[in-house]
This record gives C-alpha cells, structure tokens and sequence, in this order.
C-alpha cells in the first residue's frame, strides 16, 4: 500500500475505534442514570484513545511529557463545570456553555505560558477543587430529574465530536510537541457535547446537576494523569496506560460503591 494512502486510512481506524468507545460507552451512560451517567462521562472517553493512539506514533517520554501538560489542563475542566453549572441555573444553553469554554481556553493558554512540574499539576488540581468542589455541591441534586430521550443525532454528534478532537490531536502531534497534545487530548468534548444535548431537553439545572456529579469523577481522572506521568517513564506505554485506567475506573467505582452504601443508610 502507497504511504501517501497508509496515513489517512490509519487515521480513518483510529477516528472510527474511538467513536465506536464513545458510542458504547453513551449507551450505558443513558440507561444508568444522571450519577452513574456522570461517572461514566468522567471516563477517559476522549481522552484515552487520543493517548493510545499518540504511544503508537510516539516514545514514553513524549507521553509523559504531555500528562504533564494534562494535569493542570484536568483542573481548568473543573472551572469550565463550575462556570456552566452556576450560568445554566437562569442562562441559556448558549450563554453557558461559551462562557464555560471561554474559561477552559483562556486558562488553558495561562497554562501552556508556564512550565509544569509534577507537584505543581497536582497543587493545582487540589486548589481547583478546593474552590469549586463546596460551590457545586448544592447544584448536585434537582427535585426532579426529567426523563432524558434520545434523539437521533446525539450519539453521531458526540462520536463525530471525540473522533474529531482524536484525529487533530494525532495529526498535529508530531508538529506542536507533547505538551500542546496534552493540552489539547483534554479538551473536554464529553462534556461540552453533554451541556449542548441535555441542556435544550431537559433544561439548566438538571443538566447542571449531571456536570457537578461529574466534578467528582475529575478528581480520579486528575490522578489518573498523575500515574501515567509517573508509570510510563518507569514501565513504558502499555502498563503506564493501563495503570492510568484501572486508576479511574477504581476512583470511579469506589465512588458509585460510596453513593450506594449512603442511600442505604438514609433508607
């Protein structure tokens, strides 16, 4: 097969096993709730391909490198949750969801201004959610969750989203470096495609309700990036991914077990 030709049908693969993960992983989400939906979205969704994908074309030290430049990227998502949560409480889908990646962009580019070390990504994770995490608390529960429908284009739009954000991500790697990937491998397009389809539907407040669960699930995804910057440096790509992974989807069930063990108390 002609190299010129080897390159788009491998990015056409890569852009179609991650929609495939979206797709699947969006399914469960909709049947399981707005909580366990939101741990779900906390997954490494969008993420967790574009990093497979970048260890496939580039060596351990380059992953670490742009985890290093996720880490803190992780905590300027949770002041994206924040600014929706608090705006789609009396502002439309609209006004909300621009100004919250409107605060994700403008801290993403203060942050790729500095340099990161590893204690510094996890200060900043920890003030992030300092501050944010007693503000949403009282947005995460609505007295009544409306029946989420789906329609037609919500699964094509989040799959298209993530392949998208998948593709530009491997395709600029090798130009804009690790750290700028890192950045970028962050971008989040889970959310923002949440905010977009819950919000006409079911309106502010609920879908709020869903991304300040989710605030939650950050805090294991934070750590997650923290294992891989760490891991795959010392065990290479495979077992460094794979640590990253099991680390998020450990913080994640500990959480629904956490959840489940208080209703049973209260009951």
């Amino acid at each position: 097969m002609s190299s010129d030709l080897t390159f788009p049908l491998m990015l056409v693969l890569r852009m179609a096993v991650t929609a495939g993960f979206v797709v699947s992983a969006s399914f469960i989400a909709e049947r399981s709730g707005p909580v366990i939906g939101a741990l779900i979205a906390t997954l490494p969704i969008s993420a967790g391909p574009s990093y497979v994908f970048l260890a496939l074309d580039h060596d351990a030290s380059f992953i670490a490198e742009g985890a290093l430049a996720s880490l803190p990227i992780n905590a300027a998502t949770i002041f994206l949750s924040l600014t929706y949560v608090v705006l789609a409480q009396h502002r439309s889908m609209l006004v909300s969801c621009a100004a919250a990646v409107l605060v994700w962009l403008a801290l993403a580019l203060v942050i790729h201004a500095a340099h990161w070390s590893l204690p510094a990504g996890v200060a900043a994770n920890v003030v992030s959610f300092a501050i944010c995490v007693p503000i949403l608390q009282r947005f995460r529960h609505v007295k009544k969750m409306p029946l989420i429908t789906r329609r037609w284009y919500d699964i094509p739009l989040r799959a298209s989203l993530v392949a998208t954000l998948t593709a530009t991500v491997v395709t600029l790697s090798g130009w804009v470096g690790p750290a700028v990937s890192g950045i970028l491998a962050l971008f989040p397009v889970v959310f923002t495609s949440m905010m977009l389809i819950l919000h006409p539907r079911i309106g502010g407040p609920p879908t709020a309700a869903v991304i300040a669960n989710g605030v939650w699930g950050l805090m294991g995804f934070g750590l997650a990036i923290a294992v891989l910057h760490v891991a795959v440096l010392r065990f290479g790509a495979a077992i460094g991914l794979s640590l990253a992974l099991a680390t998020c989807i450990g913080w994640n069930l500990a959480l629904w077990w956490n959840g489940r063990r208080k209703m049973a108390v209260s009951r």
